[in-house]
């Protein structure tokens, strides 16, 4: 399997995927539609009926689930339904009132707007092309080599003794065509010549394609999406075994996927979100700092004592976050405090908020076995089980602490058990939860609604974090969570994390790719371990670790060892509260940002491809990206503190120095420890506001200009209470500035030569 590597004993976890059968030597089993006829049409769609190589006959229905979205399913009947349905409905087709279905003599043509399909009937073909014809993608339905053996699955099924086993569909992918999406992959964001299997794991790290967040979703640099509806462990074959196709292997009771239109990724992303469900918006407080108590033995005095040093040293910060220790060791995750570390956490929680913190707890939904909290549950059935029926006692933290029994979220009543305990620290003060591992389901477990663990081990995440979301709304009035683990339309719970990465700088540049193809799966709200988690990074790793998280969407510092600044040397904590103060003084910019991610679904942290979708170095440029639309941030990515920076068609702005730089080419560059390179797109007017301790609800805003375009400039200050619209135009020597909407502007700026400015 592409997640193990040869030679090396792989990581002991006690959730790994089961592997497909392989068929012996000569054993027939491939079924691939060969030919079809309509049995029923109407003005979204055609059912057919299809005989494959196998003789079977199967069922399939292609239909316009909304402007732009053309749907495809096979299966042995019209009323299959995918094994994940039993516990969540992940995709909620729409409508288009101009769809147009012809069926003709062998051929049927679907008109979805944007998006057409073509169906040849005998032999059996699908084409997907945009509204002026231009093909976007084509089934390939398989060619013999010189052995005569098929390479690829094309449309159709598979069978090993005589039973289904997956489900398959195969693509032609043109030579320069380049693929994005299926979560947050580590590795590069151009996943041509990958395998992304949708299987969430506890990655360890963020050095392999295992991923804690999986989306069957990619999107093509040819203008188009695919998105497959199944929770199982679907495989993607990105032109790996042959360069010349895609293949999906879903092994589920049936396929069921769905073509997007673009033709740019934000378009497909805005589409997609209309099958899934549009973003969350986090409280306007997570986009402040979260300082965490980190991985080791914490107490309320020591709580109490950070806050006091984070506010006297002027370290801007929204939120304290309390790692596993505010339970009793040993105990996790029963959400119960260590009564002896903390005696009072309501006390303690409330002298908090009146220094103006949030805070966050970490949890699980795993119970220890020597919590007294198991017995409870495990006599009341609230855990997954084994086949025979007895509690599935996992080694969850893979020896690194006592086996667990996982909370069955498909059984009601451990349900509201599980809310209830999460209700009892939400009212005493608590903020947001910490949504740690949920990849632990082992596939043969077996969930209350019967479902195998195979089955609901990827859509638990969801299931997970929609009841810690659900219940937080009940009591403190918004839906984020800080998660590690999700699937499909996992973008409703907010706010997700990297996970357990290395303190070193290459796991910097791979979170990095993390964060890019997390936001091209139609996630903008993503964050990561400033520092990285696992050890101690160096000082200058701190630096530049601090420099990449002060300018990500939101952002967090935590690790198995201190992440507070002071504990690091002087140098090296005044550079990672001057950026932090950076982004405090971006605040309008970023969270205008933020809005504009929850109506659109447009990553805050975009890929160049995201803006630049028709330049081919784009889709390759994968260790930088944009913040917004106008802000170009490329991390240092190594000791030497040297990098190429490619910059985009146009012309950027140095943000330190004011140098303009002519874009569609590399440069190379090497900024002092205290800069991160930072250019901005000419012209561009960024709102800006005085840092303060903790993010303001309504600043005072500047904008400041980075040059002056000649034809002016528009920016659009996104917040839930209204937009403002700010004009800039010249006039002569003058720029005439219009501000129209609730915002306060105090004044413009400039970055190298302005202009006179008039505001009106």
């Amino acid at each position: 399997m592409p997640y193990r590597p040869p030679l090396i004993a792989h990581e002991y976890f006690s959730a790994d995927p089961p592997e497909l059968p392989v068929r012996e030597h000569g054993e027939e089993g491939l079924s691939a539609v060969r030919r079809a006829e309509v049995v029923a049409s109407d003005g979204h769609g055609v059912t057919l009926k299809v005989v494959t190589s196998a003789e079977e006959t199967l069922v399939v229905r292609v239909a316009v689930a909304g402007e732009g979205v053309i749907r495809v399913r096979l299966g042995q009947d019209a009323d299959a339904r995918t094994r994940s349905a039993r516990a969540i409905t992940m995709v909620t087709p729409g409508v288009y009132g101009g769809a147009v279905v012809e069926a003709g003599e062998g051929r049927v043509a679907l008109d979805a707007g944007s998006l057409r399909a073509e169906i040849r009937l005998d032999p059996w073909n699908v084409r997907f092309t945009d509204r002026a014809g231009r093909t976007l993608v084509e089934q390939d339905p398989g060619r013999k080599d010189i052995s005569g053996r098929l390479r690829t699955l094309p449309f159709g099924r598979s069978l090993v003794d005589g039973a289904a086993v997956a489900y398959h569909e195969t693509f032609l992918a043109p030579a320069d065509e380049a693929f994005a999406g299926f979560g947050e992959s580590f590795t590069p964001v151009n996943k041509r010549g990958q395998r992304p299997l949708m299987w969430n794991f506890d990655a360890f790290g963020a050095d392999s394609q295992r991923a804690y967040k999986n989306v069957p979703f990619y999107l093509s640099s040819r203008g188009y999406g695919v998105l497959v509806d199944s929770g199982t462990p679907v495989e993607f074959d990105m032109c790996q075994s042959t360069h010349s196709d895609v293949q999906i292997i879903a092994p589920d009771d049936l396929i069921d996927y769905y073509v997007i239109a673009g033709p740019t990724p934000a378009e497909v992303l805005d589409r997609f979100d209309g099958l899934t469900c549009r973003p969350e918006l986090p409280p306007r407080w997570a986009f402040g700092t979260w300082i965490s108590s980190g991985f080791f033995r914490d107490s309320q005095e020591r709580v109490l004592e950070r806050a006091r040093k984070i506010r006297e040293r002027g370290i801007p910060c929204d939120v304290l976050h309390l790692d596993t220790y505010w339970q009793t060791d040993g105990h996790w995750s029963d959400l119960r405090w260590d009564s002896e570390n903390f005696p009072d956490p309501e006390g303690m929680l409330a002298t908090l908020k009146e220094q103006g913190f949030q805070v966050c707890l970490w949890m699980n939904p795993y119970i220890s076995h020597l919590s007294p909290a198991f017995a409870e549950a495990a006599e009341k059935g609230y855990f997954l089980t084994k086949p025979d029926g007895e509690v599935y006692v996992a080694d969850s933290w893979h020896g690194s602490y006592p086996p667990c029994g996982i909370v069955d979220f498909t059984h009601p009543g451990a349900a509201e058990w599980f809310r209830g305990l999460l209700r009892d620290r939400l009212r005493e003060g608590v903020a947001v939860f910490k949504t740690d591992f949920a990849e632990g389901v082992p596939y043969d477990a077996v969930a209350a609604n019967g479902m195998t663990g195979t089955d609901l081990h990827n859509v638990y995440a969801l299931l997970f974090n929609d009841l810690v979301a659900g219940v937080t709304r009940e009591v403190a009035g918004h839906g984020m969570v800080w998660a590690r683990s999700s699937f499909l339309g996992g973008q409703r719970h907010a706010a997700q994390w990297s996970g357990d990465v290395d303190a070193i700088y290459p796991a910097m540049g791979s979170t990095i790719r993390g964060g890019l193809s997390h936001g091209l799966s139609g996630i903008p709200y993503w964050s990561h371990d400033a520092g990285g988690f696992t050890g101690t990074p160096t000082p200058d790793l701190y630096i530049r670790w601090s420099q990449f998280a002060a300018l990500s969407p939101l952002v967090r510092f935590h690790g198995t060892t201190s992440r507070e600044p002071w504990e690091f040397p002087p140098d090296a904590e005044r550079a990672a509260i001057e950026a932090l103060r950076l982004r405090y003084r971006l605040m309008p910019y970023i969270y205008s940002a933020a809005v504009d991610a929850a109506r659109t679904g447009a990553p805050m942290m975009r890929a160049l491809c995201v803006d630049h979708p028709d330049d081919p170095a784009a889709w390759q440029a994968d260790l930088e990206y944009l913040l917004g639309t106008d802000l170009l941030v490329a991390p240092m990515i190594s000791a030497d503190g040297v990098r190429d920076v490619y910059l985009p068609a146009g012309r950027w702005v140095d943000h330190w120095t004011g140098d303009i730089h002519d874009g569609g080419r590399h440069i190379r560059v090497a900024p002092p420890l205290d800069r991160i390179p930072l250019f901005v797109r000419h012209g561009a007017l960024i709102p800006v506001t005085e840092p303060g301790d903790t993010v303001a609800d309504d600043p005072l805003i500047t904008l400041v200009g980075y040059g002056v375009a000649d034809d002016g400039t528009r920016q659009v200050i996104r917040d839930p209470d209204g937009d403002t619209t700010v004009t800039a135009t010249r006039d002569g020597d003058r720029l005439i500035v219009a501000v129209e909407g609730p915002k306060r502007i105090s004044g413009v700026e400039f970055v190298g030569p302005g202009a006179e400015v008039v505001i009106n």
